[in-house]
């Protein structure tokens, strides 16, 4: 089985550079994920007082509502996703759609129950999706990506977390 985040050697590549980098970037997503992980209920304003999956009357009736443009609080089994699907120039974009279609994955991705938090096209780049995964789908949706969209995109993934209330918070107290 072919690893998604292994990095395949280009024609101006040697295997050696390509074989250090690799495990480079395996090592940096690992650690990524792992630290995702941990802050992940620290970030989305998870009480460290309340057992995970329990709700108390007083933290349920205090909830604030989201507003719009604002990451909903994650349950603490899930992370936030960032894909980037980067697209084939060689090919025009009607074949990449084309493609994309005769593999499945319009009706593939992202696999169903999976919230999409944003999907962006980033000219020059492709599209970029970040997803809400709970950790035990994580492979689900991997194997969603290698199976309808390679060829059509080459992909990059990262565990990503939303920062705006702290950047918001540290822009009005100027880092204080």
């Amino acid at each position: 089985m072919r690893n998604a985040l292994a990095v395949v050697p280009g024609p101006n590549r040697t295997d050696s550079r390509t074989d250090s980098r690799t495990l480079f970037r395996r090592a940096v997503f690992g650690a990524a994920l792992v630290i995702s992980s941990a802050v992940a209920p620290l970030t989305y304003g998870a009480d460290a007082t309340v057992t995970p999956g329990a709700t108390s009357a007083s933290t349920a009736s205090t909830a604030p509502a989201a507003q719009p443009g604002t990451a909903t609080p994650a349950p603490d089994d899930t992370f936030l996703l960032t894909i980037f699907l980067r697209h084939d120039e060689s090919k025009p974009l009607p074949k990449i759609n084309d493609q994309l279609a005769a593999q499945g994955f319009f009706k593939t991705f992202p696999p169903p129950g999976i919230e999409v938090v944003s999907w962006y096209v980033m000219m020059g780049i492709g599209q970029v999706v970040t997803l809400r995964v709970p950790a035990s789908r994580l492979r689900e949706v991997n194997r969603a990506i290698e199976t309808t969209a390679w060829g059509g995109y080459r992909t990059e993934f990262y565990p990503t977390y939303d920062y705006k209330a702290q950047a918001q918070q540290m822009r009005a107290t100027d880092g204080k």
